[in-house]
């Protein structure tokens, strides 16, 4: 307890300056190196979340770069091929498993907890934990490539290129590692926004009151959970293959090699809504403060993102059309494949009648959202095209493919969270972006994505085949290479405005109010940043609009310990309160399990002995971990 509060004190029972001041005390970040190592808060982890994906962002676009520059003119010899087969093979891996899942899952960390009303996510350890491991993977990653042991074989890693035949070296255990890593991490993370969800919602947010974007991580995180093991499996298996000399992969011991594809597909494309299914709910949340009206369509925004989570895992053999399967299977994933067009063309048309019926406020965020479903439905379509399997089996492999998942990818999702940072900014930092800069970037960034990625749909319909890393000056390819190569410098030159206008933007920016954009959800209803407790005392909901639905002031709810880390589980459906929770504090334990997890996993890419020796760290760990440490929150 603090030495300021009595025992069993009552939020009620204190007068409200009183009261931040002691909650301040008790839910704060010990000061120092010490205690930045080992918080538990969400807002801390989360923003470290969002940072190092963008600082992983960054990187993969440098290798971007370098792909564009040796491809603008044919024979360039900038690359060899070696050093271009792990570029762009990092590149891949950097941008799927250490960019577009973990920023998203990040966004969920920091704004979740706020969104639903409550103090903290469930499971605070453990998101921390989550922290560490992400970052160890993707350390890993980039440690390996600067050492020219880079993993070469596609982000996918398809058998027998990746095995013991194929794969001299540990270049291919590194990716394999690294999947565990991060997906272990994102795991962990799914895990904590369900519970967070499903039982710290504020009083009163009934599930036809939850905002869409917290529907989006719903979803999301039952994807995750169900679709990541699969991953995790084949990557295990894999590792086994070249370590230990099983045959899972092996035809010839009677191993298949098509297991993989399927293990790997049936989560890859799940991880497509993975990645865009946050953006949808980032839009959906976003797009009323600048239409001034709620969002068109809600029961049916939400059950779209459902649909979309459900049909996401029968399309995972479109991948596989020129595999040679059954023709009955390609006629089912065909159907299947054009099928999700449905719950995605659902959502695009909520928005566009949101938009129709407000009344526009032409800020940085809006014009991201317009952008986005512009490039949204370009990519859409072209999916609709190679969901056919003549088509696919015309273009399978070339710079059509490229074109089709950047427009779904970068379209798709990265639009979307380009505008929620400018949109959320103020609440993660207390400051606004630079306006002025921040519609310049997205100008650069619109035009410059659209005039790089348009024109390679016409080299792959041309038939240029994508991971090569040159072509001979007489095919038809160099021209419009060299114009894609132009229009990616527009592109970067957009990114950097975007990164220059959010780092002076962090230190010189404007000071934030608590609702600079008159929202209406209730991460808005706290200041901006949030305090270390996030509410001084729990919202009350009583409409879809919080903010909206209320003049004046929230009614709250009374109740909790000022003395000691508690929050307000409530029922799943109803969101009636059931009882007070204690909330775990501070911690370096975590950080501790995910030293010693990191030792074992990296081990174990040499000695399969690593999992037996280095388990024993992590019991310890585990131990210390969940050993009681006599605080108030152990005693409730």
């Amino acid at each position: 307890m603090t030495a300021d509060a009595a025992p069993d004190t009552r939020d009620a029972d204190v007068e409200r300056t009183h009261l931040t001041c002691t909650l301040a005390e008790t839910w704060k970040t010990p000061a120092g190196f010490w205690g930045a190592l080992s918080t538990v808060d969400h807002k801390i982890i989360g923003r470290r979340y969002i940072f190092t994906a963008f600082v992983f962002l960054a990187l993969g676009g440098v290798l971007a770069a370098l792909m564009r520059i040796q491809l603008a003119q044919p024979e360039a010899r900038l690359l060899g091929p070696d050093r271009y087969n792990q570029i762009f093979t990092m590149h891949g891996a950097n941008m799927m498993f250490l960019f577009a899942v973990p920023v998203m899952e990040a966004m969920a960390v920091y704004l979740v907890p706020l969104m639903v009303g409550t103090r903290n996510i469930a499971f605070p350890r453990l998101n921390a934990f989550s922290y560490w491991i992400y970052l160890a993977g993707g350390a890993l990653l980039w440690i390996a490539f600067a050492l020219d042991m880079g993993p070469d074989v596609g982000w996918f890693a398809y058998v027998p290129l990746s095995g013991p035949q194929y794969g001299a070296g540990k270049r291919a255990d590194i990716w394999a590692q690294m999947i565990t890593f991060t997906e272990l991490s994102a795991l962990a993370v799914a895990v904590e926004l369900v519970v967070t969800i499903f039982k710290q919602r504020a009083p009163g947010m009934t599930l036809d009151r939850i905002p869409v974007f917290v529907w989006a991580m719903l979803v999301t995180s039952f994807l995750v959970i169900m679709a990541m093991p699969a991953i995790m499996v084949a990557s295990t298996s894999l590792i086994l293959d070249r370590l230990v000399g099983t045959h899972l992969f092996n035809p010839a011991e009677g191993g298949d090699v098509l297991l993989w594809q399927h293990l790997f597909w049936f989560f890859g494309h799940p991880e497509v809504y993975i990645i865009f299914l946050p953006a949808a709910g980032m839009v959906s949340t976003m797009i009323e403060p600048f239409a001034r009206r709620p969002a068109f369509g809600y029961l049916a925004l939400v059950m779209a993102l459902i649909a979309t989570g459900i049909l996401s895992f029968g399309l995972w053999v479109h991948h596989m059309f020129v595999a040679g399967l059954p023709r009955l299977g390609e006629s089912f994933f065909t159907a299947s494949s054009m099928t999700i067009a449905i719950p995605a063309g659902i959502q695009v048309f909520c928005w566009l009648a949101t938009l129709w019926d407000g009344t526009l406020v032409f800020k940085t965020p809006l014009l991201f959202i317009i952008g986005f479903i512009v490039t949204f439905v370009i990519g859409g379509l072209t999916g609709v095209m190679v969901a056919s399997v003549p088509f696919d089996t015309q273009v399978h492999d070339t710079y059509f493919v490229v074109a089709h998942f950047h427009y779904v990818l970068v379209g798709g999702a990265v639009f979307p969270l380009l505008g929620a940072i400018h949109y959320w900014f103020p609440k993660l930092t207390g400051r606004m972006m630079s306006e002025t800069l921040g519609q310049w970037s997205f100008w650069l960034i619109f035009i410059g994505f659209n005039a790089t990625f348009f024109p390679m749909h016409i080299l792959g319909l041309q038939g240029m085949p994508r991971r090569i890393y040159t072509y001979q000056p007489d095919l038809a390819w160099h021209g419009m290479n060299l114009f894609v190569s132009l229009s990616a410098a527009v592109l970067i030159a957009g990114f950097l405005l975007f990164f220059v206008n959010a780092l002076r933007s962090a230190r010189y920016g404007e000071p934030a109010s608590d609702n600079p954009w008159d929202a209406p959800t209730l991460e808005w209803a706290t200041a901006s940043p949030p305090p270390s407790y996030n509410f001084a005392m729990i919202p009350v909901v009583s409409g879809a609009q919080p903010l909206w639905n209320v003049e004046g002031a929230l009614p709250v709810a009374e109740g909790l310990r000022t003395d000691r880390r508690e929050l307000v589980v409530t029922s799943l459906a109803a969101a009636e309160p059931q009882t007070r929770e204690a909330s775990p504090r501070h911690s370096i334990w975590p950080l501790w399990a995910a030293l010693a997890t990191t030792v074992m996993l990296i081990w174990s890419i040499f000695s399969p002995w690593a999992v037996v020796w280095g388990s024993i760290p992590i019991a310890v760990t585990l131990i210390g971990w969940f050993w009681p440490k006599g605080t108030p929150e152990d005693e409730s």
